[in-house]
C-alpha cells in the first residue's frame, strides 16, 4: 500500500491551516486597531502585514519557479518544512532592509484613517 499521498496531503493540509492561522492573527491584530492605539502598536502590525505580504509573493515565486519531482515524500515534506522557513525569514529580512518606504505610506495613511495622534 502507498501512503507516500497521504503523507503529501497531510503537509499540504498542515500548511493550509498554519497559513490560514497567520492569516487570521493579522486579521485580529489589524482589527484591534483604533484611534487609540499607540504609533508603536500601528507601526508593529504594519510591519507584520508587510511581512506577510512578502512572504505569499516569494511562495508564490518559488512555485512558478520550481518543478516539483516525484520523490520520497519524507525528503519532499521536509524540503517544504525548511523552505517555508526560510522564504518567511527572507520577507522579514526584504521587509527590514527595503520595505520601510510602504510600511512608512501604510502607516501615515492608517494614522490618518484611525485619527492617532
Amino acid at each position: 500500500m502507498d501512503f507516500s499521498s497521504i503523507n503529501g496531503l497531510s503537509y499540504s493540509t498542515a500548511q493550509a491551516n498554519v497559513n490560514s492561522a497567520n492569516a487570521n492573527s493579522l486579521t485580529n491584530s489589524l482589527n484591534k486597531i483604533s484611534s487609540e492605539s499607540t504609533e508603536e502598536e500601528l507601526k508593529g502590525v504594519l510591519k507584520d502585514f508587510e511581512s506577510y505580504f512578502v512572504e505569499q509573493v516569494l511562495k508564490q515565486m518559488k512555485e512558478t519557479f520550481t518543478d516539483e519531482e516525484e520523490g520520497d515524500a519524507t525528503m519532499s515534506q521536509y524540503k517544504n518544512l525548511y523552505m517555508d522557513q526560510a522564504i518567511e525569514m527572507v520577507a522579514d529580512e526584504i521587509v527590514d532592509q527595503v520595505g520601510e518606504n510602504f510600511t512608512q505610506q501604510l502607516y501615515e495613511q492608517m494614522k490618518r484613517n484611525y485619527n492617532i495622534e
